[in-house]
C-alpha cells in the first residue's frame, strides 16, 4: 500500500507515531512537504497550495490514502484527497474548523449553541461597546498564540495580535467561564466513534497555556458531537476543546486532527489501542473496530518554564515503571538553550505522562518524578 503524508516542520505525533504505524501497516510512505531535507522519504511540494499537491501526486502516481496530521494543511490535503477518490474529510469541514470565525457562524446557523463573536480584519477598526471579558485571538492560530483575555481596553489587545501577525485576522469573542474539557473522537466510513476526552488545567490567565490533562472520559458528548455534525467533522481524528458554561457546553474550537502535546501517545496508553494505525486505517478506507472501555487513568503534566533564561538543568527522555504506573518524560528543550517566555504553549520544557490503575497512584508516581528531576532556569 502506498501512503502519502503532508508535512510541514518534524513532529512527535508523525515521528513517533504514524510513521512506525504506516510501517506496521506494510504501507510504502512518502512524505510530500515544504522542507524535503527534514524528513526522511520526502518530495518538495507547495504543501499549502492544494494545486500544487494534486500536481505532485499526480507524477508520483495515484496512493492508496492521502493523509496529514498537521494543523495547517488539513484543508489542502482533504481536497487532493477528495480530486483523487480517496477516503478523507470534507474539506469544507476542514475549512471551518481551521477558521475560528465561520466555526462559530456554521454552528449557530444549525441552531447548535450561540457565542458572540465578530472578525476584524487587517484594516478594520475595533468597535466599542462591547461586552467585557472578551477574548482575542488569531482567526487561524494555534498553541495559544497571541490568546488573550481582554477585560478593558480591545484596542491595545487587538493592536498587539496585528503586531505580531501582520496582515491576519483576528476574532473577538465572549469569555466562555467554566471547567475546560476535551472530547476525542474517531470516525471511518461508517461512523463516529468517542475514544473518551481530558479535563485540561490552565496557567494563569489572561493567557491561555494548557498545563495538565487529566483522564475524564465522561461528559456532554452529545453536544459536542451535535457540533461536530454541524461542520461536517467526523471522518478520522478529530479533537475538540469544550467549556462546561453555566448555560451548558460551549465549543471552544475544533482541532480536526488527532490531540497534540503528546496526549495522542496517552491517548493509546490508556485506551491501550494502536491508535496511530487505526486512524491510518481509516483513510486507507477500512472499518475500524470497536473502542474498548477504559480500566485505568492517565495524565499528561506539560512543565512550563516560569521565566526566561538558560535553562542550567534539563532531565533527558526517560521511561520508568513502578507500583502499576508506567511514566514517561519527554524532553522538549536542552541543558544550554536560552529561552524567552511567550505565555504559549512554545514554553513547554518537556511533558511528563504516566497511566496506571487510578489517580491517586498516577498523581504520586508525577509528583516523585518532579521532585526528584526537575528543570532549572537561571536568570
Amino acid at each position: 500500500m502506498r501512503l502519502f503524508m503532508t508535512a510541514l516542520k518534524p513532529t512527535d505525533s508523525v515521528t513517533d507515531g504514524f510513521l512506525p504505524a504506516a510501517r506496521a501497516l506494510g504501507c510504502e510512505v512518502t512524505i510530500l512537504t515544504d522542507r524535503p531535507e527534514r524528513h526522511p522519504h520526502a518530495v518538495a511540494c507547495d504543501v499549502r497550495d492544494p494545486r500544487a499537491l494534486i500536481d505532485a501526486v499526480s507524477r508520483l502516481g495515484r496512493p492508496d490514502a492521502l493523509f496529514s496530521n498537521s494543523d495547517h494543511l488539513q484543508t489542502e490535503t482533504a481536497l487532493a484527497a477528495a480530486y483523487f477518490g480517496l477516503p478523507g474529510k470534507d474539506w469544507r469541514a476542514c475549512l471551518s474548523a481551521k477558521n475560528k470565525y465561520l466555526m462559530r457562524r456554521k454552528l449557530a446557523e444549525a441552531g447548535v449553541e450561540e457565542v458572540f463573536s465578530i472578525q476584524l480584519g487587517p484594516d478594520d477598526a475595533v468597535p466599542g461597546g462591547l461586552p467585557y471579558p472578551l477574548v482575542v485571538k488569531p482567526r487561524e492560530g494555534v498553541a495559544s498564540e497571541d490568546v488573550m483575555l481582554v477585560e478593558k481596553d480591545l484596542e491595545t489587545a487587538v493592536a498587539a495580535v496585528r503586531r505580531a501577525r501582520p496582515g491576519a485576522y483576528v476574532v473577538v469573542e465572549e469569555y466562555l467561564e467554566g471547567p475546560l474539557r476535551t472530547l476525542e473522537t474517531l470516525g471511518d466510513a461508517a461512523g463516529t466513534r468517542v475514544l473518551g476526552g481530558y479535563a485540561t488545567k490552565l496557567g494563569p490567565l489572561p493567557h491561555f497555556v494548557e498545563e495538565r490533562l487529566d483522564w475524564a472520559p465522561d461528559g456532554p458528548h452529545e453536544h459536542v458531537l451535535a457540533a461536530l455534525g454541524a461542520l461536517g467533522a467526523g471522518f478520522g481524528a478529530c479533537h475538540t476543546e469544550y467549556v462546561l458554561t453555566p448555560a451548558g457546553p460551549r465549543i471552544v474550537e475544533v482541532n480536526y486532527r488527532v490531540i497534540g502535546d503528546h496526549c495522542d501517545f496517552l491517548l493509546a496508553d490508556i485506551l491501550g489501542v494502536p491508535l496511530f494505525e487505526w486512524i491510518l486505517r481509516a483513510h486507507l478506507g477500512e472499518r475500524l473496530p470497536e473502542t474498548p472501555p477504559s480500566p485505568g487513568y492517565g495524565t499528561a503534566v506539560s512543565l512550563v518554564a516560569d521565566r526566561s533564561g538558560t535553562i542550567t538543568e534539563a532531565p533527558g527522555a526517560e521511561e520508568r515503571s513502578q507500583d502499576g504506573v508506567r511514566l514517561w518524560h519527554r524532553p522538549l528543550r536542552a541543558s544550554g538553550e536560552h529561552i524567552t517566555r511567550t505565555h504559549t504553549n512554545r514554553d513547554y520544557l518537556g511533558v511528563i505522562r504516566a497511566v496506571g490503575p487510578d489517580r491517586h497512584r498516577v498523581e504520586a508516581a508525577v509528583d516523585a518524578y518532579r521532585a526528584e528531576r526537575p528543570w532549572v532556569i537561571s536568570a
